[in-house]
């Protein structure tokens, strides 16, 4: 029986070698000096923690990473911008997690999708990886074009076709 397993699975090296170019470009700019612009990744967590005076900088910091995880072809949509954070003085830190597998309300919420199509393919969650299995191949293609179009808000993988 032909399967698939649909997943959100963010390249993590080319994370991590955004992160150092858009911090070597932070520390060489004109306009960061003297400030406590900053950008770290804690790979551990998945987690991009960015450093700034104002509210405005903290913006300047994520374009200049966005555009760096862009060039490192890192789709966006798998930065979970967290909300800012005083950390002492007048500077700011804002926590911005890279989303990996499939937590638990989007797997529901690709079940329903594909069960309210009435395609003839069935979806089953298992851990962080939604498993869809049919009985053509041209239907696994259907669903995950249906997946593409209704859930563009998340940069889903489909990985593990078998036949």
């Amino acid at each position: 029986m032909p399967t698939f397993d649909t997943k959100l699975d963010p390249n993590l090296e080319s994370v991590g070698n955004a992160v150092d170019t858009a911090s070597k470009e932070i520390g060489t700019r004109f306009d960061f000096k003297g400030t406590s612009a900053a950008v770290e990744f804690n790979k551990k967590d998945k987690q991009v923690t960015v450093f700034g005076d104002s509210d405005f900088q903290i913006d300047q910091v994520r374009d200049v990473l966005y555009n760096k995880l862009t060039k490192q072809k890192v789709d966006i949509r798998f930065m979970d911008v967290g909300k800012m954070e005083k950390i002492g003085g007048d500077k700011l830190k804002q926590v911005i997690t890279v989303k990996a597998g499939i937590d638990g309300d989007l797997a529901k919420k690709i079940v329903k999708l594909i069960k309210d199509s009435k395609m003839k393919v069935t979806a089953s969650i298992q851990g962080d990886v939604v498993r869809v299995q049919g009985n053509k191949r041209d239907d696994l293609q259907a669903a995950m074009a249906l997946m593409r179009k209704d859930l563009d808000d998340v940069p889903l993988s489909f990985d593990n076709f078998r036949d």
